[in-house]
């Protein structure tokens, strides 16, 4: 490679990062299989990085999966906080949220 002189040569390194975010566990009817079953109630964020870092967010979808036979289904954003309010106000009460990262390059 020939390089002239007073020229320089520039690298951006450029990517997206994924942060998979546990909203609720819930009770429901799976779609797929018919059986009452465990479903989480997941938040999917891709963000673009420059440099390895995380900037905005590019993406945000809401899913859930049945834990019986693992069928994934896309909701709404309200329906997804309207599932979270479920969750929230009954017996367990518990809350979630702790991310969990995936890289993409």
């Amino acid at each position: 490679m020939k390089i002239r002189p007073g020229r320089t040569e520039h690298v951006i390194i450029f990517g997206t990062k994924g942060y998979l975010y546990q909203l609720a566990i819930l009770t429901l009817v799976c779609g797929q299989c018919g059986n009452p079953a465990a479903h989480t109630l997941r938040k999917r964020i891709t963000k673009f990085t420059l440099f390895f870092v995380p900037l905005f967010p590019i993406s945000t979808k809401y899913l859930t999966q049945c834990t019986f036979c693992g069928a994934e289904q896309k909701v709404t954003k309200e329906q997804a906080e309207q599932l979270q309010t479920q969750s929230t106000n009954g017996p367990s009460g518990q809350a979630y949220g702790q991310p969990q990262q995936h890289d993409r390059f």
